[in-house]
């Protein structure tokens, strides 16, 4: 073989399969007795991806060989300027959501647009995986649904992609729509209220006429069979894999043993964790899947236990971080119920390595998820994204929580070279307390190529209008009203 049918040869061969649970048809612990999981949070662009995020993804794929990839929410940048015409800053009536179009058609033309933009995305920081054939599976933020598609739409056209291990809904319209324990009574009667006669039902939200915007206040829904009793469906790019949807982005994957068997050792639970609260700061799961999360371990059968994936922090996340005075080395404020207040890690709470740039956003009502995990014993990690400046990993209780940093550079962030992809590694010896590690692009990629000015920090001037002020202060009295009426209630 001569030097230059070589080259062509090496130029034209197909990059090598790095999942190995992608060549075994199934997630599953190596022989070896190891399992990697690599998250990805906060892509958060529009539809031309930064080319260091791609850089990112790609390095951090070549160099920890993962079985499956998690896309942990905020994949869409809803806010982009792209998507302005049919923005949805929230799920209800607001003066920023793009205005509906009295012509049909030209209404279905935009969507239509938004949905080739979506796809762009997807394409784009999927790319990566397609190429080195590794699974992964996606759920979602605050502002994915911001470019005015519902998570169901922007689901099934992630499932458009191979190796997406989600399961397209049967219509493109959310179900069970209602955020669960945070939504006191008092809040589904103010909820109501601005309902009201302005709007039409389309499923899974309420339509506002005049505004185009989507309510998330619609009625109760019936209880839904994928969360009561979770059931395995098959997986399209795996033989023999399943999973058990519940809604969009919510979904649970067994992983199992290398054994002749194959039995489940663990779960990766995928939650979406909601976006926006009606009365201020940050929504919660839907009742659905907090009784998807209740029902799970009973489905996956007995010592089994799951580590959690969701877009935003829990309050607990706070019990790993210690009060300090707002002129102390690296102390930040916390978000809303507890602004006013500066806090710092508690160094003997986290690992080594963490970093916190801002203070942890989360409902300003506890929804009850992390006292559901705890009671059900069927749980032992969640790790979320959204904060795109804090990297922690401690325990709380027995269950570990973390938070991984941006991937993206399409938004605020850490300085570009600790922006990063988290890599959990599970051992057969011990697989509910996996090694993490920060993949970070200073040191998988090294100089960003980009000369753009990234905003380092995290003040009202460099997060998105999308936000909401009332993200960046103290909730209002009458959210910290409902705050105290809640607690009461649980």
């Amino acid at each position: 073989m001569t030097e230059r049918t070589e080259r062509i040869r090496q130029n034209t061969a197909q990059p090598p399969v790095l999942s190995v649970s992608a060549r075994l048809g199934r997630l599953q612990f190596h022989n070896s007795g190891k399992f990697r999981v690599l998250q990805f949070a906060d892509v958060q662009d529009g539809p031309k991806v930064a080319k260091d995020t791609i850089r990112l993804i790609e390095a951090a794929l070549t160099s920890s060989r993962p079985d499956v990839v998690i896309f942990s929410g905020n994949q869409i940048a809803g806010y982009n300027d792209a998507y302005a015409a049919t923005y949805c800053q929230r799920r209800w009536a607001t003066r920023r959501n793009a205005p509906i179009p009295r012509d049909p058609a030209r209404r279905e033309a935009d969507l239509a647009h938004t949905r080739d933009l979506v796809r762009q995305t997807i394409s784009q920081i999927t790319a990566p995986l397609v190429k080195y054939g590794v699974p992964w599976a996606i759920t979602f933020g605050n502002h994915d649904f911001q470019c005015g598609l519902s998570n169901a739409e922007i689901e099934a056209i992630c499932c458009e992609f191979p190796g997406c291990l989600n399961v397209a809904s049967a219509s493109t319209t959310d179900a069970c729509k209602t955020p669960a324990k945070a939504r006191t009574q008092a809040q589904k009667a103010a909820e109501g209220d601005i309902s009201a006669d302005t709007s039409v039902d389309t499923g899974s939200q309420v339509e506002n006429k005049t505004t185009g915007a989507q309510d998330a206040s619609a009625a109760e829904p019936k209880a839904c069979a994928n969360c009561e009793h979770p059931q395995p469906q098959p997986v399209r790019d795996m033989a023999h894999q399943v999973v058990y949807p519940c809604e969009p982005g919510t979904l649970a994957l067994p992983v199992a043993s290398a054994d002749e068997d194959h039995h489940t050792v663990m779960g990766l639970v995928l939650v979406d964790s909601g976006d926006y609260s009606i009365n201020g700061g940050y929504g919660a799961p839907t009742a659905c899947a907090m009784k998807f999360l209740s029902n799970m371990p009973q489905a996956f059968g007995e010592h089994v236990r799951s580590i959690v994936f969701q877009h935003t922090a829990l309050p607990q996340f706070y019990e790993l971080l210690e009060p300090a005075q707002s002129t102390a080395a690296h102390a930040v404020e916390g978000y809303r119920a507890f602004s006013g207040q500066y806090y710092v890690l508690d160094e003997s709470a986290v690992e080594p390595g963490g970093f916190i740039g801002e203070g942890i956003s989360c409902p300003d009502v506890d929804s009850g998820e992390f006292d559901l995990l705890h009671k059900t014993q069927g749980y032992f990690a969640v790790s979320v994204g959204h904060d795109h400046r804090n990297a922690i990993d401690g325990l709380v209780r027995g269950i570990r929580l973390i938070e991984t940093p941006t991937c993206g550079f399409g938004s605020y962030g850490p300085v570009p070279a600790k922006r990063a992809a988290r890599l959990l590694e599970f051992d057969i010896r011990h697989p509910f307390n996996p090694r993490s590690q920060l993949l970070e692009f200073g040191e998988l990629v090294g100089k960003p190529s980009s000369k753009k000015a990234y905003a380092y920090g995290m003040t009202s001037a460099s997060k998105s209008e999308s936000e909401g002020v009332d993200l960046l202060h103290k909730p209002s009295w009458i959210s910290r009203l409902l705050h105290r009426f809640a607690m009461r209630l649980r």
